[in-house]
Protein backbone atom coordinates (compact mmCIF):
# COMPACT_ATOMS: atom_id res chain seq x y z
CA UNK A 1 0.00 0.00 0.00
CA UNK A 2 1.03 3.52 -0.74
CA UNK A 3 0.62 7.01 1.19
CA UNK A 4 -1.38 9.30 -0.21
CA UNK A 5 -0.12 12.61 0.42
CA UNK A 6 -2.62 15.27 1.08
CA UNK A 7 -2.48 18.74 -0.35
CA UNK A 8 -1.19 21.79 2.48
CA UNK A 9 -1.22 25.17 1.91
CA UNK A 10 2.07 26.52 1.26
CA UNK A 11 3.62 29.97 2.68
CA UNK A 12 5.61 31.99 0.24
CA UNK A 13 6.67 35.49 0.19
CA UNK A 14 4.18 37.88 -1.80
CA UNK A 15 5.44 39.56 -4.86
CA UNK A 16 3.82 42.64 -6.96
CA UNK A 17 2.71 39.88 -9.89
CA UNK A 18 0.31 38.40 -6.82
CA UNK A 19 -1.52 41.93 -6.07
CA UNK A 20 -4.26 40.96 -8.80
CA UNK A 21 -5.14 38.05 -6.80
CA UNK A 22 -4.70 39.55 -3.62
CA UNK A 23 -6.66 42.99 -4.24
CA UNK A 24 -9.37 40.78 -5.58
CA UNK A 25 -9.56 38.73 -1.83
CA UNK A 26 -9.24 42.39 -0.16
CA UNK A 27 -12.19 44.11 -2.13
CA UNK A 28 -14.42 40.93 -1.48
CA UNK A 29 -14.09 40.61 1.96
CA UNK A 30 -13.77 44.48 3.39
CA UNK A 31 -15.94 47.38 2.71
CA UNK A 32 -12.44 49.46 2.76
CA UNK A 33 -9.88 47.10 1.54
CA UNK A 34 -6.31 48.13 1.69
CA UNK A 35 -5.15 49.80 -1.84
CA UNK A 36 -2.63 48.34 -4.50
CA UNK A 37 -0.49 51.59 -3.36
CA UNK A 38 -0.61 50.03 0.29
CA UNK A 39 0.74 46.35 -0.53
CA UNK A 40 2.94 47.94 -3.10
CA UNK A 41 4.41 49.81 -0.33
CA UNK A 42 4.51 47.08 2.05
CA UNK A 43 6.57 45.27 -0.21
CA UNK A 44 8.74 47.89 -1.22
CA UNK A 45 9.40 48.93 3.03
CA UNK A 46 10.74 45.42 3.36
CA UNK A 47 7.58 44.20 5.44
CA UNK A 48 7.23 40.11 5.70
CA UNK A 49 4.45 39.90 2.84
CA UNK A 50 3.14 36.46 2.62
CA UNK A 51 0.97 34.63 0.42
CA UNK A 52 -1.09 31.13 1.63
CA UNK A 53 -1.75 29.23 -1.23
CA UNK A 54 -3.07 25.43 -2.16
CA UNK A 55 -2.17 24.97 -5.17
CA UNK A 56 -2.09 28.16 -7.67
CA UNK A 57 -5.28 28.96 -5.30
CA UNK A 58 -4.35 31.91 -3.26
CA UNK A 59 -6.45 31.10 -0.20
CA UNK A 60 -5.39 34.28 2.70
CA UNK A 61 -2.40 36.60 3.26
CA UNK A 62 -1.39 38.36 5.58
CA UNK A 63 1.38 41.92 6.12
CA UNK A 64 3.60 42.15 9.11
CA UNK A 65 6.03 45.22 9.84
CA UNK A 66 8.66 44.19 12.65
CA UNK A 67 11.20 46.69 13.94
CA UNK A 68 12.98 47.01 17.76
CA UNK A 69 11.66 44.03 19.03
CA UNK A 70 8.10 44.63 18.21
CA UNK A 71 5.59 43.45 15.22
CA UNK A 72 2.66 44.50 13.99
CA UNK A 73 -0.02 42.91 12.41
CA UNK A 74 -0.98 45.18 9.46
CA UNK A 75 -3.27 43.02 7.64
CA UNK A 76 -4.34 39.50 7.51
CA UNK A 77 -7.14 38.22 4.95
CA UNK A 78 -8.66 34.88 3.99
CA UNK A 79 -10.69 34.27 0.74
CA UNK A 80 -14.54 35.01 1.55
CA UNK A 81 -15.25 31.14 0.36
CA UNK A 82 -12.55 29.98 2.57
CA UNK A 83 -12.75 31.62 6.26
CA UNK A 84 -13.90 28.83 8.66
CA UNK A 85 -11.75 26.42 8.05
CA UNK A 86 -8.67 27.16 10.01
CA UNK A 87 -6.46 29.48 7.43
CA UNK A 88 -6.83 32.62 9.33
CA UNK A 89 -5.43 30.35 12.49
CA UNK A 90 -2.90 29.01 10.25
CA UNK A 91 -2.14 32.78 9.07
CA UNK A 92 -1.86 33.93 12.59
CA UNK A 93 0.46 31.14 13.66
CA UNK A 94 2.94 31.86 10.76
CA UNK A 95 2.65 35.40 11.30
CA UNK A 96 3.82 35.26 14.95
CA UNK A 97 6.37 32.38 13.79
CA UNK A 98 7.79 34.55 11.84
CA UNK A 99 8.09 37.84 13.84
CA UNK A 100 9.24 35.80 16.54
CA UNK A 101 12.28 35.01 13.50
CA UNK A 102 12.82 38.68 12.96
CA UNK A 103 13.37 38.96 16.79
CA UNK A 104 9.78 40.57 17.71
CA UNK A 105 9.17 40.06 21.34
CA UNK A 106 5.45 41.35 21.33
CA UNK A 107 2.86 41.30 18.27
CA UNK A 108 0.29 44.30 18.33
CA UNK A 109 -2.73 44.88 15.82
CA UNK A 110 -6.01 46.89 15.02
CA UNK A 111 -9.25 45.42 15.04
CA UNK A 112 -13.01 46.59 13.93
CA UNK A 113 -15.16 46.00 17.17
CA UNK A 114 -17.23 45.10 14.52
CA UNK A 115 -15.03 42.27 13.15
CA UNK A 116 -16.41 39.27 16.03
CA UNK A 117 -14.73 36.85 14.06
CA UNK A 118 -11.72 38.83 13.87
CA UNK A 119 -11.80 39.12 17.66
CA UNK A 120 -12.45 35.58 18.49
CA UNK A 121 -9.73 34.43 16.28
CA UNK A 122 -7.15 37.07 17.90
CA UNK A 123 -8.64 36.12 21.76
CA UNK A 124 -8.12 32.10 20.99
CA UNK A 125 -4.38 33.15 20.61
CA UNK A 126 -3.60 35.03 23.57
CA UNK A 127 -4.32 38.37 22.38
CA UNK A 128 -5.64 41.30 24.68
CA UNK A 129 -7.07 44.37 24.37
CA UNK A 130 -4.77 47.19 25.82
CA UNK A 131 -6.49 50.18 24.32
CA UNK A 132 -8.87 51.55 21.77
CA UNK A 133 -8.30 54.23 19.01
CA UNK A 134 -11.61 56.58 17.98
CA UNK A 135 -12.31 57.30 14.81
CA UNK A 136 -9.37 54.48 13.41
CA UNK A 137 -11.19 52.84 10.36
CA UNK A 138 -13.62 54.56 7.50
CA UNK A 139 -17.14 53.49 7.85
CA UNK A 140 -20.22 53.43 5.99
CA UNK A 141 -21.52 55.91 8.64
CA UNK A 142 -18.33 57.73 8.88
CA UNK A 143 -15.74 56.39 11.67
CA UNK A 144 -15.24 53.21 13.20
CA UNK A 145 -12.82 52.86 16.46
CA UNK A 146 -9.86 50.59 16.53
CA UNK A 147 -9.33 48.15 19.44
CA UNK A 148 -5.50 47.68 19.99
CA UNK A 149 -4.73 44.20 20.96
CA UNK A 150 -1.69 42.84 22.02
CA UNK A 151 0.23 39.29 22.61
CA UNK A 152 3.81 38.49 23.85
CA UNK A 153 5.68 36.33 21.24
Amino acid sequence: MSAVLKNEPQLAAMREADLDEVLAIESAVYSHPWTRGNFVDSLRSGYACRTWRLGTELLGYFVVMAAAGEAHLLNLSVAGARQRRGHGSALLREAMRLARALGARHMYLEVRPSNRPGQALYERFGFRRIARRRDYYPAAAGREDALVLSKAL
